[in-house]
């Protein structure tokens, strides 16, 4: 089964670029998909830029509309995301505990659905 899996955090609560805590953390992010044999296979993922370079799309009434910035009204923001396949939720989870975003933000599990 696939799971996409998202990364959440607040700004500024990750270590700050430039620092080796930083470098440390990225790469724990790239070598994530490779440590976890058996567990779930790495299908794509990848890191998003900044909120403020993102734009919501409604369409209401036939109008389209656009807004700068995410619609949510979230103290954390989504940072990236994999899509991985696992065998299982059990699976999924305990490649999502590994990710470095689950220490200081939150990693949300959630199965694709098959059309």
């Amino acid at each position: 089964m696939q799971y996409m899996i998202t990364l959440y955090a607040a700004p500024g609560a990750e270590p700050a670029y430039g620092t080796p805590e930083f470098d440390a953390m990225m790469g724990e992010y790239m070598t994530l998909g490779e440590g976890m044999p058996g567990v779930a296979t790495f299908l794509a993922g990848e890191g998003l830029q900044p909120v403020e370079t993102a734009t919501t799309v409604r369409k209401r009434a036939g109008r389209v509309e656009t807004m700068d910035g995410p619609f949510a009204e979230t103290r954390e923001h989504l940072g990236g995301f994999y899509l991985i396949e696992a065998a299982d939720l059990d699976a999924a989870l305990r490649f999502a505990a590994e990710i470095p975003a689950a220490r200081y933000g939150s990693v949300e599990v959630r199965p694709v659905m098959e059309y």
